[in-house]
């Protein structure tokens, strides 16, 4: 008869180091909680001030409870903001209702039109797209570092064929913003 086999304990210390995708590589925008908070509470502002003003004036009928609360739902939809991500290779804007993809390593196109347009449009080889707000990446540096680098890579692989006049546009602008606010928080305007 044979002794039982011992395997030995586990021995304590530092976990393994995260795969490359895991979600430690993972960039979100940082602002999106705050912007979806005051996009709550502007909705409910709407809601309970119209309500409170309906109710006083006309005893809050059915109708007209309906209609602001309707109203303030709308409101609520247009002010929610796109939730941004961004994982080694992958961008994702995920709204209410929809969610785009686009594959930052298969870059075809890169579009940020001139005027008051504040958002960058992003395109894949697979037809892939989404649009990422101007604020998102002037709030979040590491963000449109990544997004910049991948989209360099990409005209450096032939890939990106449309936007890279947009793209040298938008790093001048973005790189001007933050030099701005640096010199803004230090002091020294």
């Amino acid at each position: 008869m044979q002794p039982p086999v011992r395997t030995p304990a586990p021995v304590p210390g530092p976990s393994p180091a995260p795969l490359p995708g895991a979600a430690s590589d993972v960039l979100h925008d940082r602002g999106w909680p705050g912007e979806a908070r005051a996009a709550a509470v502007c909705a409910g502002l709407l809601l309970g001030t119209s309500l409170g003003v309906d109710a006083g004036a006309y005893g809050l009928p059915l109708s007209h409870t309906l209609g602001w609360i309707a109203l303030s739902a709308l409101l609520f939809v247009v002010l929610l903001p796109a939730r941004v991500s961004l994982a080694p290779g992958l961008l994702t804007a995920r709204g209410l209702w929809v969610t785009r993809t686009v594959r930052t390593d298969l870059l075809t196109a890169v579009a940020w039109p001139t005027g008051t347009a504040r958002r960058l449009r992003l395109r894949d080889g697979e037809g892939g797209w989404a649009e990422v707000d101007l604020r998102v990446l002037l709030d979040n540096p590491a963000l449109w570092l990544r997004i910049e680098s991948a989209a360099l890579s990409a005209r450096r692989r032939g890939t990106l064929v449309h936007g890279t006049a947009d793209l040298a546009r938008l790093a001048l602008r973005v790189d001007t913003e933050t030099t701005r606010a640096v010199l803004n928080s230090s002091g020294l305007e």
